[in-house]
Order: C-alpha cells, then sequence, then structure tokens
C-alpha cells in the first residue's frame, strides 16, 4: 500500500525524476527499484507456491489450471524483466522499446483467462464438492475403468497410501490384509462382467488395529457402459467393538445360562431323588405304606364309580424273626432285599409293590378279578419258595415262605364313597384277618378274605 501510494504521489522524485523537464528523458529513483525488488518476491513465493501444489495430490485438472497460470506468470515475468533492462538498465545504448510490460500483461491476461474460463479455476461448485468430499469420515477413491485413481479425499489417507495418477489394484491390494468376510464372493462381484456392488470388511494395522467397510460400486455412463468406480472406505472400528464386546456379553450369558441350566438340572435330579425317597423303601426299593395309600385313595374311588375289579394283597415272610436270631440283621435285610425283587419280577406293570412294615409287604393290583388274584398269589409264592437267598457273604444259603391274604373286590352296592381312608382300612383289615389265618393255619399258604368274611 505505501509503495503503491509513493508511485502515485512520486514524493522528491523517490520513485521517477525528469531531465531537462521532459518524461522523454528520466532517471529511476531508490522507490522503482525497491517497487521492483518487491514485485519479484512476490512473483518469486506465488510462483513456488504453485509447484507446490502442483505437485501435491491434486486433480488433473487443477495441474492444468496451474499449468496455464504458471505459463502465464512467466510471459507477464518475462516481458516485465525485458521492459526493465532494455529500457531501463540500457535504456542508453539501445533505443526506446514502448509497451513491453503492457503487451505481456495482456498476453498472461489471456492465460489467466484461460485459466478461468475453461479449467474453471473460481468455480465455487467444485470448490465446495472438494470441500465436501474432504469433510465427510468415509473415505473416497474415484477410478476411471481401467483403475487409475482420477480423485481422492483426505480421509482416505490412512488406509491407502496412494495418489492421484496411481493404479489400484483391489486384489492386490486386499491380500495382505486380514479380511472379515467372503473374500472370493467380493473379487467375483468387482471383476464380474457388467460389474456389481460389492462389500466387504478388513482389519488394518495402523499403529492400533483398524476395522474398515469396503464398499465398491460401478459408474456407469448414459449407455450402461461402466466408466469408472466409487470406492468407499467407512472405519467401522467403534462399531466392530461394540459388536465383539456385545458377543463376549452374549458368550458370558450363555456360559451364565448353560452353569444355570447345569444347576436347575442337578436340583431337578436332587428333587427326583427326594421325591423318590420319600416315597420309596430305602432298603428293598418299592414303594413305601404312605405313598401307597394316598394313590390307593384315589384309585378306589375311581374303581367305585367306574365299576372296576381290583385286588390286594397282604403278605409277611415266614418266621422272619428266628433268621435274625440266628444270622443277624444284615441277613434278614438281604432275606427282606431278596423276597421283594423276587416278587416285583412275578407282578404285572400295573401293579404296586409297597413295603407295609417290617417284613409284611402289600401289591395293589388293579383290574383284577377274584379267580387272577388267586392266579397271581400262587405265582408270587411259589417263586419266594423256589428262590435260594446267599447271606453271610456267600457262605450260607436260606429259603423262606411266606403267608398271603387276598382280596378282591368286584361286585359294588353303590358307585360312591364318602371317606376314601375310611374305606381303605376296612379293606385292609379284611384283608390282615386273611392273613392272619393263613399264619394261624400253618404258614405258607394262601387265604381269600372272602372264606374268612363267610
Amino acid at each position: 500500500m505505501l509503495s503503491s501510494l509513493g508511485v502515485i504521489v512520486n514524493p522528491g522524485d523517490l520513485f521517477m525524476g525528469t531531465i531537462n523537464g521532459t518524461y522523454a528523458l528520466r532517471e529511476y529513483g531508490p522507490l522503482f527499484w525497491f517497487l521492483i525488488a518487491t514485485l519479484v518476491f512476490y512473483g518469486i513465493v506465488s510462483f513456488n507456491h504453485l509447484i507446490k501444489t502442483y505437485i501435491s495430490d491434486i486433480t488433473s485438472r487443477h495441474k492444468a489450471q496451474i499449468r496455464v497460470a504458471a505459463i502465464g506468470m512467466l510471459i507477464l515475468a518475462g516481458f516485465a524483466s525485458a521492459d526493465v533492462i532494455v529500457n531501463v538498465v540500457f535504456g542508453s545504448r539501445f533505443s526506446l522499446i514502448a509497451g513491453l510490460t503492457s503487451l505481456g500483461i495482456l498476453l498472461s491476461g489471456f492465460c489467466f483467462l484461460m485459466a478461468i474460463q475453461r479449467y474453471k479455476m473460481f468455480n465455487i461448485v467444485e470448490v465446495a464438492q472438494q470441500g465436501i468430499l474432504d469433510s465427510i469420515n468415509t473415505g473416497i477413491i474415484v477410478l476411471n475403468q481401467y483403475d487409475v485413481v482420477l480423485e481422492v479425499n483426505k480421509v482416505i489417507r490412512p488406509y491407502v497410501d496412494i495418489r492421484i495418477g496411481d493404479r489400484l489394484d483391489m486384489e492386490q491390494f486386499l491380500a495382505p490384509l486380514q479380511i472379515e468376510g467372503d473374500l472370493q464372493a467380493f473379487m467375483e462381484a468387482y471383476y464380474s462382467q457388467p460389474p456389481q456392488r460389492a462389500l466387504i470388511e478388513v482389519t488394518m494395522k495402523r499403529g492400533s488395529y483398524q476395522h474398515a467397510s469396503i464398499y465398491a460400486a460401478p459408474i456407469f455412463d448414459q449407455y450402461l457402459s461402466m466408466i469408472g468406480r466409487v470406492i468407499t472406505f467407512q472405519d467401522v472400528s467403534q462399531l466392530r467393538r461394540l459388536v465383539d464386546a456385545s458377543h463376549r456379553h452374549n458368550e458370558m450369558l450363555q456360559e451364565r445360562n448353560r452353569t444355570l441350566i447345569i444347576m436347575q438340572d442337578d436340583l431337578y435330579k436332587a428333587n427326583q431323588k427326594l421325591e423318590h425317597m420319600a416315597i420309596t423303601d430305602s432298603l428293598t426299593g418299592c414303594y413305601n405304606r404312605r405313598y401307597l395309600m394316598q394313590q390307593l385313595e384315589h384309585e378306589v374311588t375311581t374303581n367305585i364309580r367306574y365299576q372296576i375289579p381290583f385286588a390286594i394283597f397282604l403278605f409277611d415272610i415266614d418266621y422272619f424273626k428266628g433268621i435274625n436270631d440266628t444270622y443277624g440283621h444284615v441277613a434278614g435285610d438281604e432275606v427282606i432285599r431278596s423276597t421283594a425283587e423276587i416278587v416285583q419280577s412275578a407282578l404285572r406293570r400295573t401293579d404296586i409293590l409297597a413295603r407295609y412294615g417290617g417284613e409284611e409287604f402289600t401289591v395293589y393290583l388293579p383290574h383284577t378279578n377274584s379267580e387272577q388274584a388267586e392266579i397271581l398269589a400262587d405265582r408270587i409264592k411259589k417263586s419266594i419258595e423256589r428262590n435260594v437267598i446267599s447271606i453271610g457273604g456267600g457262605q450260607k444259603k436260606v429259603s423262606v415262605t411266606i403267608s398271603m391274604g387276598v382280596l378282591a373286590i368286584e361286585a359294588y352296592e353303590k358307585t360312591g364313597i364318602e371317606d376314601p381312608k375310611a374305606y381303605l382300612r376296612e379293606l385292609f383289615a379284611q384283608v390282615d384277618s386273611a392273613l392272619y389265618e393263613a399264619k394261624n393255619g400253618g404258614r405258607n399258604q394262601i387265604v381269600n378274605a372272602s372264606m374268612v368274611h363267610n
């Protein structure tokens, strides 16, 4: 600003002075040479900036703009330098050549005009587009049909070290990377004819591991011919970490669920064991008296309502006290256990065997009339007679017999009962009387309760 003001005012002929009062003969002052030096400095700085921009990562069209602008600057600098040398430095030796600088300005102006009009140097839309490309958080590469890079944005640099004019070989680029997905399907879509859109996730090592989603989409012209591709790189590291954390959390939950399932299974088995212990006799493994009575309360009610015959056996082991006294209680337990096994093997699957107490057992036989009950009772009696029991570690063998009372209910006077427990007590009193008669009659025999009642 001061230099321009000094040129206009020309105080004390610091810029230019006349000789003999005319500008035909003139001399140049220090302000003139200062202005020339300033213009040369600015020209060098501007040209240096153009060169740095030219060799940087810019588009080919931008490089063409810079070339034309640089030519204009060189033309202007050349004509201005010629004007200074011919008309100023050696003005006394050569005749005056007027208008050299003006001609340089005119010619350089054509170059600047071409850079502006032909290459749209100051096109605000293109500047905005490039600004948008550089501001978004997705890396973008634009390729032509020969996979030569036409455009890149700044975000792509952490992923790919590539510049405009380079060729991007996708297969070679992906080779050293860790692939998260189907590489073969991606490459088939990428190189198919016509090309298709393709997506794949990769893991890159840039200081720390980065996960990137690569999306390739072909560009077609109006005739549906491929003229290039757009490849985007999206950083999905945070999403991957969230997904991995979610997977680890799910795995932990699944492990906890498996542990809970195992605990539930163990608890279920323990409950089953407790339930089994509550309804069975620990020595023989058959049902206990409490469970049998609970079942019979329901069974007899149903049998009476629907007129279904059933039978009850009550038997005990003959002379069992003598076995305990002779061989001991351990041997007595073995006799009870072996007898229960023999009886169970002789029964039907629908029959229920229960330990009634001590050496006494009872059997409930559903859908059984008197004749069938007699046959089953005799089968049990004979099976026990044939059974040889090893006691004392197999050193001694004993055999036992049983006395049994049998009660068969076939006819009902009514179709319902008010007190099933009282009814059961009455039934067991009858079959117990039959058992008493069998024991009094010499043991090892079967007595039908109907015979005792009669």
